[in-house]
């Protein structure tokens, strides 16, 4: 192998590129990224996955994720997470979520949802009164055994991946909150229109089967649109065609702020002593900033101009209150 040569005085220099220096490069890119959050309106029909890999087109990035997976059939507010954004995924404080969703009673099938095989029909089909009633019980804190076509993971393997080869496990219940179902009848006896808000991790198939079940005729989800995930309407959504006739200046101006992600906790702003202090991984005694929240707290960190920058964590240390980085998004 020939040796590298090196001239200098304007002339060309050539050298092999060590891991280091690779690893590093490839670091600084992820740095200098945009970081934004993108309001998608999935249309039906493709996965959550599918809207990411279009992001990661549109925004030139491999760094894209989202905040909440919607089925192929399900349409609505998808929260994609572009650049340096991508970190919050794990940290998003709201779990609160709406939808809009058809009941259809009277059917049974595997998968809770129209697409299924058919278990069972049923031709009784529950008065209007019934249904309303029923439906209200459902409202508060309620259990939810998650249904066997999810992506929910058991030792390792995604339920709908063992659902798929015939395998049925059973399942733990899990505690779900329902804020608000408000239940409409359709031109369609066995059909009611459902907008509810719950807590994340509740599933929508799962509701409309456990509320068929209870009215003792079976039920279905026909139709899911979410309305609202993170904070984020579907009002404020673009679909993936809309964005993609943008300029590459539209579709920057779309991100919107990742604090946005962070609006239901309290804020921070740091003097620039304290804040080269926080970002060199220094916990910041509460009593030094005069901030006073709770321990296990996160807050959101700012610059002395009101400037987001990170997340931050209130723990206990020496016999007082710190707040420590868990998380930079702007350097």
């Amino acid at each position: 192998m020939a040796t590298p040569k090196s001239f200098f005085a304007g002339k060309l220099l050539v050298l092999p590129f060590s891991k280091k220096v690779t690893k590093n490069m490839k670091h600084n890119e992820t740095d200098n990224l945009p970081g934004g959050v993108l309001a998608v309106h999935k249309g039906e029909g493709m996965t959550s996955h599918d809207v990411v890999n279009r992001v990661r087109r549109l925004y030139g990035t491999k760094r894209v994720g989202h905040a909440g997976t919607l089925d192929p059939m399900a349409t609505g507010v998808l929260v994609v997470l572009v650049g340096r954004a991508a970190k919050a995924c794990e940290y998003i404080s709201s779990d609160r979520k709406g939808y809009r969703a058809t009941l259809r009673l009277g059917l049974m099938t595997d998968t809770e949802d129209i697409t299924g095989e058919v278990l069972s029909r049923c031709d009784d089909i529950p008065t209007r009164e019934a249904v309303m009633a029923a439906c209200e019980r459902f409202v508060g804190e309620i259990e939810q055994i998650p249904p066997m076509y999810s992506a929910l993971k058991v030792n390792g393997q995604k339920l709908y991946d063992l659902a798929r080869r015939g395998v049925v496990i059973k399942r733990e219940a899990r505690k779900i909150k329902v804020y608000s179902l408000d239940c409409q009848p359709t031109d369609r006896a066995d059909e009611y229109i459902l907008t509810i808000e719950c807590s994340g991790g509740t599933y929508i198939r799962t509701l409309c089967a456990d509320i068929g079940n209870a009215l003792g005729c079976g039920g279905v989800m026909a139709t899911l649109e979410r309305i609202e995930a993170c904070g984020i309407k579907l009002d404020e959504c673009h679909t993936l065609d809309e964005i993609e006739a943008m300029s590459e200046d539209e579709r920057q101006s779309l991100l919107v702020p990742t604090e946005r992600l962070f609006s239901d906790i309290g804020e921070v702003s740091l003097p620039e002593f304290f804040e080269k202090l926080f970002r060199g991984g220094c916990p910041i005694y509460q009593k030094k900033i005069r901030t006073d929240f709770s321990v296990g707290s996160r807050v959101k960190i700012c610059r002395a101009d009101g400037s987001f920058f990170a997340l931050g964590e209130v723990i206990e240390q020496d016999g007082e209150t710190a707040i420590k980085s868990i998380k930079i998004f702007e350097l």
